[in-house]
């Protein structure tokens, strides 16, 4: 094995230039961690907070990444074999240790979810971060129910489509948002059975659908249009803010009563590897493979092209997920 490994470095914070991709040495691993081989990585808005310096409690510099798909290198326990495929995500990745922006990456074993898949590198690194937030949003923050209608705000991020994609196989009626007409067609392509352009007064046009209103949303804008997705949903229906795509994450002044309408219930999901069962992972790429579903659109980059796929993060540029694998180009 090589002594150094490629990896991005984020020496402050700032503007895209401030990724650099440099040599650094092959990290070790100490007792309860293991290394990993990075094959490839999901890009997500985590680490653009982090990039803007809009992230708690990170050092710098730092290599980001809060996730990171690849096989097991080294396991000073014995526990996992080499080669075992993992994905790795959350519990500090990218902020208080160096993340998945690199050919290795070392992890606490407790961060790690097993899986076994012949899916291209590029498919599995799109996966691990996007459904875990997915599956604990629909499952912890607003148990959705085969036959509920559900709203998803910011439909056509990654997050938007893995979502939609698990509560049309759990039997729901999905409404998604975009705030470009022209991409309306696509979350209809997606599956979603009504999709709305966002105009910012979104409550007018859901309920001319869902009189009542839905009986679950999932918030993945921020906290601009949290008063208007609360607005959309019926009594003792259920938003739960998962995402903050306008980096709005704070709701100045919060007073409850005046905030939240009567009778909707207000949750909030982030989650852990923990919260993504193996199993989940395995039946999610396993139905993927044999074209059962689909994750949507995929956009993959070099390691050398982190700066192109983070501007492209930061602009909304692409519908989907961004992935970057780190196979040298010949």
């Amino acid at each position: 094995m090589t002594m150094t490994m490629r990896a991005v470095v984020l020496d402050e914070p700032g503007p895209v230039a401030n990724l650099n991709l440099r040599r650094l040495p092959i990290p070790e691993p100490g007792p309860g961690w293991v290394r990993i081989k990075v094959e490839a990585f999901g890009l997500n808005r985590s680490e653009l907070h982090t990039r803007l310096g809009l992230a708690e409690g990170v050092a710098f510099p730092r290599v980001p990444g809060i996730e990171a798909t690849g096989t097991i290198d080294a396991d000073p326990a014995g526990v996992l074999q080499p080669g075992q495929q993992v994905a790795a995500l959350m519990g500090g990745m990218g902020r208080t240790f160096d993340g998945g922006y690199a050919e290795y990456t070392v992890v606490p074993s407790s961060q790690l979810v097993p899986f076994t898949s012949d899916l291209p590198w590029e498919t599995l690194g799109a996966v691990p971060e996007t459904l875990q937030t997915a599956y604990g949003s629909l499952t912890t923050g607003l148990n959705l129910k085969a036959g509920q209608t559900l709203l998803i705000r910011g439909g056509t991020s990654a997050l938007g489509l893995a979502t939609a994609t698990l509560a049309k196989d759990l039997g729901a009626t999905v409404l998604a948002t975009t705030r470009s007409p022209r991409r309306t067609q696509a979350l209809a392509e997606h599956g979603v059975d009504h999709p709305l352009v966002d105009d910012g007064t979104l409550a007018v046009q859901v309920r001319t659908i869902v009189p009542e209103g839905v009986d679950a949303a999932l918030e993945l804008v921020g906290t601009p249009t949290l008063p208007d997705t609360l607005a959309a949903t019926r009594i003792h229906g259920t938003v739960c803010f998962a995402g903050m795509l306008s980096n709005q994450w704070i709701v100045p002044d919060f007073y409850p009563i005046a905030y939240i309408p009567p009778g909707v219930r207000l949750t909030a999901y982030g989650g852990d590897a923990t919260d993504l069962p193996a199993a989940v992972l395995q039946s999610y790429l396993d139905r993927i493979a044999t074209g059962e579903i689909t994750l949507g659109p995929l956009h993959v980059y070099r390691l050398d092209e982190i700066r192109t796929a983070h501007r492209d993060l930061e602009e909304s540029r692409k519908v989907g997920k961004l992935v970057c694998v780190t196979a040298a180009q010949d």
